[in-house]
């Protein structure tokens, strides 16, 4: 497996506009696994309140059980 500092190692080889190219290739990236990320926390929340675990409530009452 390659380290982390290989990874930055054979990344300052690059031209900076490959350099850049990779910079937004990666943001992408990221944000498309957290976007996954959110939606299977979404699905599970959803599958739970379906199921009767969890139920609506006010934003106050969400704010009361945070601080009880």
């Amino acid at each position: 497996m390659i380290t982390f500092n290989e990874i930055l190692e054979n990344v300052e080889s690059l031209s900076i506009e490959d350099k850049f190219s990779l910079s937004e290739i990666i943001k992408k990236r990221a944000i498309e696994e957290r976007r996954q990320e959110i939606l299977k926390i979404a699905n599970e929340s959803y599958k739970e309140y379906k199921d009767g675990k969890i139920a609506p409530m006010t934003v106050s009452e969400f704010f009361e059980e945070l601080t009880n």
